[in-house]
């Protein structure tokens, strides 16, 4: 069943990406991603005053318990985790194709694998080996496609922003597996979307607001409520299918990476990317080690 689960979050993420660019396309960073948090945490508050006030929800999936203080420290910290991902790769995701983010964003489960080795003491076999030299080699690839588009990999800071955001997604990852193990999945939802946007209030209003007139300026397109929309479901079908004992991070978090199935294709229906035909080669790669990695940890 969480297997079913991390696929349905994977095509809902695909859509949150797509729409996430849509909204990106000529706008600001910062008002997009706070309004992106603040539509999220509208949408989850209901479930709060519901589940403490009334019995209504009492019972149900979305019943929100109440939590100690140590439960809403380990959250702040995850919504510090995850903004960090989310910034850097929002400002990649403005100023790259999003057939060059979508890929490599895919060779994050191969950082999680890793994180599983060092923190939980997991063990990559044959299967698993093959799939991260194949990630590697995408990501080698990609960096050739990248330079007939005239972005280095070496030279070029929105990658390092995405690498960025790999990585602290990938901790998140793991993070999310330890959060799983002791709280309930609604806990981590609502509260988690609760803190992201505090903090970025204070970044809208501290960082962006002062230099606005300097910046790209900030228009309001509908496809912002959308990315609120498809994150906030595929999160919860993603936390709840880690609640399951015999869940595993790193096959759910391969899972959720092929979202670049939903993402290549919008790259070249809705964005008219370039240099599609090269990029379909580093996608199988792609697609080939994440394959190996689901065939190693069978």
């Amino acid at each position: 069943m969480w297997v079913a689960l991390a696929f349905l979050s994977a095509f809902l993420l695909g859509c949150y990406e797509v729409n996430k660019k849509i909204s990106l396309n000529g706008n600001a960073v910062i008002p997009v991603l706070f309004f992106n948090t603040l539509i999220s945490s509208l949408l989850f508050v209901p479930f709060i005053f519901l589940s403490f006030y009334t019995t209504v929800l009492d019972g149900t999936a979305v019943y929100v318990p109440k939590a100690s203080l140590s439960d809403h420290i380990a959250v702040f910290i995850k919504a510090v985790i995850v903004l960090s991902s989310w910034i850097s790769g929002y400002f990649a995701l403005k100023h790259l194709p999003l057939t060059i983010t979508g890929p490599i964003k895919a060779t994050q489960p191969v950082l999680t694998l890793v994180g599983a080795m060092l923190i939980f003491g997991e063990r990559l076999n044959l299967y698993q080996w093959i799939g991260v030299l194949f990630s590697i080699a995408s990501f080698y690839l990609l960096s050739s496609s990248g330079k007939k588009e005239g972005i280095r990999f070496a030279h070029n800071k929105w990658i390092f922003f995405t690498v960025l955001s790999i990585i602290t997604g990938a901790l998140s990852g793991l993070y999310d597996k330890h959060l799983m193990h002791s709280m309930d999945v609604m806990t981590v939802q609502v509260w988690f979307n609760v803190y992201q946007c505090i903090i970025m209030l204070f970044v809208l209003f501290l960082l962006w607001y002062p230099q606005r007139k300097k910046s790209t300026p900030f228009v309001w397109k509908w496809n912002i409520i959308f990315i609120s929309v498809f994150l906030c479901i595929a999160d919860w079908v993603y936390f709840y299918a880690l609640s399951y004992p015999d869940s595993m991070i790193s096959i759910v978090s391969m899972i959720r990476r092929s979202n670049v199935l939903v993402t290549f294709a919008a790259g070249a229906i809705f964005f008219h990317e370039k240099n599609l035909k090269n990029k379909a080669i580093d996608l199988f790669f792609v697609l080939l080690g994440m394959i190996f990695l689901y065939l190693g940890t069978k």
